[in-house]
């Protein structure tokens, strides 16, 4: 097994939320049948969240028994639980709402109106990080980790040239004044991410392109996040043909 990165182009976004959402649905069968039980990492924005629509609209949908699956989230928006911002309740509304999750394997980031000092809310969800760890190391095994990709190339909420980003020593930290709205965060941190088995890169539009370009480039991960993220088995960047505009032909796999 490699791990090295591959990149699948669909020819708009519609095809690329649909084939993602296909392949989670199948790749989950497949963990759980081999492992009993599934850690994933979800990520928010629009593309993010219409893939966990997109799972929920397909008829293949409940072929995964939801009640072995674990949820987690790379990073979020410290604003009130209710908050349209929240990446939790976006997931909730796709998707977490309507399949027979256990309350218990939903594991959110704590929210402004329920811990309201952003530090120990980043503490916090370390410790329940902790709490379900494999052995010997700080975090559960994570299978799949989605993540999203900013015109700056950003991942989870880890900017370039910013602390978060060169962070190695914690799992989670705290992010203020980040340069989009909301500016205070809550994230993991490069290591956890990198921790996943895989991790499965969705990205839509013209304006993640050059981004995406970096880094596939060689770019630095301080300097463009995303050139930085590398799950443990497997990095696949699942774009649509416009932000495949500056990948390099000899990096496409294969349509299939």
């Amino acid at each position: 097994m490699t791990n090295e990165r591959r990149v699948l182009v669909h020819p708009d976004q519609q095809a690329l939320t649909g084939s993602v959402a296909a392949r989670f649905l199948t790749k989950t069968v497949d963990i759980l049948d081999d492992l009993g039980e599934a850690n994933v990492v979800l990520t928010g924005g629009t593309v993010g969240i219409a893939v966990l629509a997109a799972v929920n609209e397909s008829p293949a949908r409940d072929s995964v028994d939801w009640t072995k699956v674990h949820f987690w989230w790379g990073d979020e928006r410290f604003v009130p639980k209710n908050s349209e911002d929240r990446n939790e309740r976006q997931a909730r509304e796709a998707l977490l709402d309507h399949i027979a999750v256990p309350p218990e394997n939903v594991h959110p980031m704590p929210a402004s109106d329920e811990i309201a000092d952003i530090d120990e809310a980043a503490s916090v969800y370390a410790a329940e990080l902790a709490a379900f760890a494999s052995e010997g190391a700080r975090q559960p095994r994570f299978d799949i980790t989605f993540l999203g990709v900013g015109p700056d190339g950003h991942i989870a909420s880890l900017f370039p040239d910013r602390s978060g980003i060169r962070e190695t020593e914690a799992t989670t930290v705290a992010v203020r004044q980040a340069p989009k709205p909301p500016p205070e965060r809550i994230s993991l941190t490069r290591p956890v991410l990198n921790s996943s088995d895989r991790i499965w890169l969705v990205l839509a539009g013209a304006d993640k392109a050059s981004a995406l370009g970096l880094a596939l480039a060689g770019a630095s991960y301080t300097e463009v996040p995303v050139a930085g993220a590398k799950g443990r088995k497997r990095t696949v960047f699942f774009v649509d043909q416009d932000a495949a505009a500056e990948v390099p032909e000899n990096l496409i796999a294969p349509s299939y």
